[in-house]
């Protein structure tokens, strides 16, 4: 025992040794937390190497003893012992170290990185505010075309037309493809007011004949099936004054709706934008979407 002992102080010098000498710095910061991690690591290389010598000791030289409980497993049985108190100190000193953590130590009240970058963030958007609060037309399309390369391009492409079919073309509304989708599988993530469009509204050559119509532009007259759309899109496939999607062109509701949602697609789920954009870069992205046409 007594060269565990002496090994044991050797190893506990040498790793705070070796600590002090990677982070030893620590003691001359300012920042009073950085001299309490400091010690913390130094404690608990001391109490780590105590603790694992205390036991191991024990599983040497230490026979079970105590009162055994009536239940046994298979033979095997527990004994009625108290926890070791050692445990038991470090569990409650634990438990008041939580307290003082939360309510006294850091970071509730010292510098936060990530508070810092909160605050400069929403400095930031209240300027970006104030300095785009009446954009014109022109503008908003100049900043929604920056928004869409950074944002929308590695997707849907520079040109908006859907690198090879792998995701939306975005410079007409749909293709026949993609309404045929929507009328087989629904949709139920856009939150109009509404609510989700059930799958399966139509079926056969009623789906085919309304792909065909709304994929087109919804020019010349609608087929008869088209009157299960109406009944929520309106019969102009505006949605209603905000209502439902707008599935004759790009609005600001709908493009507002997919950027906080997010949405299905061929290649897979488009993400929520939801925090990523502010107001006046959803508005200049629709802008710029309704600006851009099919070999323009």
């Amino acid at each position: 025992m007594k060269k565990m002992v002496i090994g044991g102080i050797i190893l506990i010098v040498a790793l705070m040794a070796g600590t002090y000498f990677v982070a030893g710095d620590a003691f001359q910061s300012d920042d009073y937390i950085n001299t309490l991690t400091m010690i913390g690591a130094l404690a608990i290389i001391a109490i780590t190497i105590f603790t694992v010598l205390k036991y191991v000791n024990q599983i040497k030289n230490d026979t079970a003893s105590g009162e055994l409980v009536d239940e046994n497993w298979d033979g095997i049985g527990e004994y009625t012992n108290a926890i070791p108190s050692g445990w038991g100190i470090i569990f409650i000193g634990t438990i008041i170290w939580m307290f003082w953590y939360f309510f006294v130590g850091y970071p509730t009240n010292q510098f936060s990185q990530i508070g810092q970058y909160n605050e400069e963030v929403l400095e930031n958007n209240a300027k970006f505010k104030s300095v785009w609060e009446n954009p014109t037309d022109e503008t908003l399309k100049a900043m929604g075309e920056s928004v869409f390369l950074v944002q929308c391009a590695p997707c849907h492409g520079v040109d908006a037309e859907g690198i090879n079919g792998k995701a939306q073309n975005l410079t007409h509304r749909m293709s026949k493809e993609q309404v045929l989708s929507v009328i087989q599988n629904g949709q139920q993530k856009l939150g109009y007011p509404m609510g989700a469009m059930p799958p399966m509204m139509a079926q056969g050559a009623d789906a085919e004949a309304i792909a065909t119509y709304i994929a087109g532009g919804m020019k010349g007259e609608a087929p008869v099936a088209f009157a299960a759309c109406a009944s929520c899109h309106g019969a102009d496939g505006k949605g209603m004054n905000g209502m439902s999607p707008n599935i004759a062109e790009y609005d600001e509701k709908l493009v507002t709706k997919v950027l906080e949602h997010g949405k299905k697609g061929v290649i897979g789920t488009m993400p929520s934008f939801k925090g990523r954009l502010n107001p006046t870069q959803e508005k200049a992205v629709a802008s710029f979407l309704t600006s851009i046409k099919a070999g323009e």
